[in-house]
């Protein structure tokens, strides 16, 4: 089983980090943010794999953090290493030439804090030049009081309707708290959704309508490490499952598939995608 949602940073900054998300959502994170320390709480979860990723919130951002991924994928055979890009960098096609080299086959996009909207014209040569190149992990919602949101299910949908057959994770069920919005204009559509932050929050009558409407077969399980655990989310979800008296392997076997989809060639055999002028 797989872990479809997990952080980790450079030793330096990794448990700087790692606090720095706690206290911005108010816990004790669970772990450093470091790629032994996610290891062994995926021993305790009984899980056996990890899909891993940071994100370029600054162009500055995007090499070094894709240079990190790269050597955790040669060096962790148990974690899937994402890249990143950022639209205002002047090499980010470069870059993904670099990461499609280097085995990866995935990248993690933050609209929020990147400053950048997700439905915004800037991502759009992005989203051709990764099409049936990578899957893509969207950061999705939530909505604060007082505050907005750069990533709402409304926003991602225009996206699937302008640039056809991207392959997407939308994060966190699609907008953490968005319920009713994941509903209208994601549930049903040919992507991914993972469940990180949303095992007890989200209430059983809404996952309940998700799960009605949506491919169970494209729904991961993501515990969010380091701010929880993957044994604590692991077990909250199961709880969930079991109130609407569905299987937990429903869901949890599902990263194991996923997991195939990006090591090298997983993209095999597919067309490039048609090219399109921007300028």
């Amino acid at each position: 089983m797989v872990d479809c949602h997990t952080h980790v940073f450079p030793p330096k900054i990794g448990p700087r980090l790692a606090t720095a998300i706690g206290r911005e959502f108010g816990r004790e994170p669970a772990g450093d943010g470091s790629a032994e320390n996610l290891l062994a709480h995926l021993t305790e979860a009984g899980l056996s794999q990890a899909i891993c990723f940071t994100a370029a919130l600054r162009p500055d951002q995007m090499i070094p953090a894709n240079s990190w991924m790269i050597g955790l994928r040669r060096t962790h055979a148990h974690l899937i290493p994402l890249g990143t890009v950022h639209p205002e960098h002047p090499a980010w096609t470069d870059e993904l030439d670099r990461l499609e080299r280097n085995g990866i086959r995935g990248l993690k996009i933050h609209p929020d804090l990147s400053g950048i909207p997700l439905d915004s014209p800037l991502w759009d040569p992005i989203w051709e030049s990764v099409r049936n190149r990578f899957l893509v992990m969207v950061h999705m919602g939530p909505v604060r009081p007082g505050e907005m949101t750069l990533s709402r299910p409304r926003d991602l949908a225009l996206v699937l309707e302008r640039h056809r057959g991207l392959d997407v994770v939308a994060a966190h069920l699609g907008g953490l708290g968005l319920w009713e919005e994941t509903q209208e204009h994601l549930a049903g559509k040919d992507i991914y959704m993972d469940t990180s932050c949303c095992h007890d929050a989200i209430p059983a009558s809404a996952m309940a309508a998700l799960l009605a409407r949506h491919d169970r077969g494209r729904i991961l399980f993501g515990s969010d490490y380091p701010l929880f655990s993957p044994k604590s989310e692991r077990s909250a979800l199961e709880r969930l499952l079991s109130k609407l008296r569905i299987p937990a392997c429903t869901i949890l076997d599902n990263g194991k598939r996923l997991a195939q989809r990006l090591q090298p060639g997983g993209f095999a055999g597919r067309p490039p995608a048609p090219a399109i002028d921007f300028s």
